[in-house]
């Protein structure tokens, strides 16, 4: 089983504000629009339609060199 989180911050248009992690308490780096949105675990937690999940800040944004 999957463990999912809930994202705050960063840019508005994110797809998904829960997604699935595939190693918890683990920083993530998502891909966005040609690069990584950065984000930190939390010691939060929120209730949402999935159960209460862990909560990750974004912290910064890299680009992927051409």
């Amino acid at each position: 089983m999957h463990s999912k989180a809930v994202l705050e911050g960063g840019p508005n248009d994110l797809p998904e504000r829960i997604v699935p992690i595939s190693d918890p308490g683990k920083d993530l780096k998502i891909p966005h629009c040609g690069g990584y949105e950065h984000l930190k675990i939390t010691s939060r937690h929120q209730d949402s339609s999935e159960g209460q999940l862990a909560v990750y800040d974004w912290w910064e944004r890299t680009e992927v060199a051409e």
